[in-house]
C-alpha cells in the first residue's frame, strides 16, 4: 500500500488508516468474471480514446494538430480510487491541518481533537471515502501528486480514473446497452480532460483558488470534527436523517469569513462550468456515437435526481454532493444559452482567462456573460 503519513501533518489524519478504513469497508462491487473484468477494462480504454477524438472535434478547444500534454486514462476498482483520492485530499489539505494543528492547544476545540485523534479521525474520513467510492463513476483528478501504482500526466498533469465496478453496476440498475453506456459515461469525463489539457493556465487557477480559500479558514477544529463524525454516524446508521426541523449543515456550510464566502462563490461558478460544459458535450456528441443516449439520459437524470436511498440523501446534505447537482443543472443550462446565442467558438472566449471565466451571478444570466465578454471585446 501507498504510504499516506508524513511529517506535515502529525497527529490531525492518520491518512494510511484513512486508506485502510475506506477499502475494508467499501461494498463489493457487481460480480464480474475474470475475462468478463478483462474485456470490460479493455472496452472503456477504447472509449476512453474515442471519446477524446469525439470531444475535441465538437469542443473545438485544442487546436487541431496540437499536442497538449497527455495525462493517463487508468482503469480503477473502488480501492484504488480511494488511494488516488485520499492522496488529493492530503496534497491539498496540508495547509488547513497544519494551520489546525498549530491552533490545537488555543482553542476549544482542542479538547475534542485530543479525544478524538488522528486515528479515529482517519477511520471516520476512510467511513465517507468507502460511502462515496461506490458511486462515482469516473473521475478527472487534477491535483494529486503521481505515486508508482497511480501515475500522472507529464509536467504534473492530472489524471483520468475510470471507476470499472461503478459503471457496470450502474449500467445493470438501468437496465441500458452497455457498451454505450460505457462510452457515454466516457465522453462526459474525456471532456473534463479536455478542459485542464486544453486550457494550460486552469489547474493553477484552481489550485491558487482552493489554496486561498483554506488559508482563510477561520474555523473552530473541533467544530470540523465534530461535522465529520456525524456523517460518518450517518453512514454507521446512528444517524440515518437529520431531526426534523434542524437540517444537519453541510461541510461547505462550515464557510464562516466574507473572504472565504468570495473565494466559494468563484469556486462555484467555475465547477458548473466545468460539470455544465461537460454535460452539454456529453449530450451534444452523444447522438452521433451513442444509439441508446435518449434512453440512458432520462434513466440517469432520474436516478441522479432521487438518489439511491433516505441514507443518501441525508448525506449529500451533509456533504455538500446536493450542490453538486445543482452545478451539473445550472452550469449546462449557461453552456447551451451562450453557444445558442454565440456558436461554439464564441463559447470557447471563456478559456481565455480567468477574467473571462463567468461569475456565479452570470451562471445563472448568461446573457451578462455575453454582454461583458463579448460587447467589450467587438467594440
Amino acid at each position: 500500500m501507498t504510504s499516506f503519513g508524513g511529517a506535515r501533518t502529525p497527529g490531525m489524519v492518520d491518512w494510511n488508516l484513512a486508506v485502510a478504513t475506506a477499502t475494508r469497508l467499501v461494498r463489493p462491487g457487481p460480480e464480474v468474471g475474470r475475462d468478463e473484468a478483462r474485456e470490460i477494462v479493455a472496452e472503456l480504454r477504447r472509449h476512453a480514446k474515442a471519446a477524446e477524438e469525439h470531444v475535441r472535434a465538437y469542443t473545438r478547444m485544442i487546436p487541431e494538430g496540437a499536442e497538449p500534454h497527455d495525462t493517463p486514462v487508468l482503469v480503477v476498482d473502488r480501492a484504488g480510487w480511494i488511494k488516488a483520492n485520499v492522496a488529493g485530499f492530503r496534497e491539498l489539505l496540508t495547509p488547513l491541518l497544519g494551520k489546525m494543528r498549530d491552533r490545537r492547544q488555543d482553542t476549544p476545540g482542542s479538547a475534542v481533537l485530543g479525544a478524538v485523534g488522528g486515528k479515529v479521525t482517519g477511520v471516520e474520513l476512510g467511513m465517507l471515502l468507502s460511502f462515496l467510492a461506490s458511486r462515482i463513476l469516473g473521475q478527472y483528478e487534477t491535483f494529486a501528486p503521481a505515486t508508482r501504482d497511480l501515475p500522472t500526466g507529464t509536467g504534473g498533469g492530472g489524471r483520468l480514473l475510470l471507476v470499472a465496478p461503478n459503471i457496470v453496476h450502474v449500467e445493470r440498475e438501468l437496465e441500458v446497452d452497455p457498451h454505450d453506456f460505457r462510452l457515454w459515461v466516457c465522453l462526459h469525463e474525456e471532456t473534463h480532460r479536455t478542459q485542464f489539457t486544453g486550457v494550460p493556465w486552469l489547474r493553477d487557477h484552481l489550485q491558487g483558488e482552493i489554496q486561498s480559500f483554506l488559508a482563510a479558514t477561520d474555523v473552530d477544529p473541533g467544530t470540523v470534527v465534530e461535522r465529520l463524525r456525524e456523517a460518518a454516524q450517518t453512514l454507521a446508521g446512528g444517524r440515518p436523517e437529520a431531526e426534523e426541523g434542524e437540517p444537519a449543515p453541510s461541510l461547505v456550510e462550515l464557510v464562516q469569513t466574507p473572504e472565504q464566502r468570495e473565494i466559494l462563490g468563484r469556486l462555484t461558478a467555475v465547477m458548473s462550468l466545468l460539470e455544465g460544459h461537460a454535460d452539454y458535450v456529453m449530450d451534444g456528441v452523444g447522438p452521433q456515437v451513442v444509439p441508446s443516449v435518449a434512453e440512458i439520459r432520462e434513466k440517469f437524470q432520474q436516478r441522479r435526481a432521487r438518489g439511491a436511498s433516505r441514507l443518501d440523501l441525508a448525506l449529500r446534505k451533509l456533504l455538500g454532493l446536493d450542490a453538486k447537482l445543482r452545478q451539473y443543472r445550472d452550469g449546462e443550462r449557461f453552456v447551451r444559452a451562450v453557444v445558442d446565442q454565440v456558436g461554439m467558438d464564441g463559447f470557447n472566449r471563456v478559456w481565455t482567462s480567468p477574467n473571462t471565466l463567468p461569475t456565479k451571478s452570470e451562471i445563472a444570466a448568461p446573457a451578462d456573460w455575453i454582454a461583458r465578454v463579448h460587447r467589450k471585446a467587438d467594440s
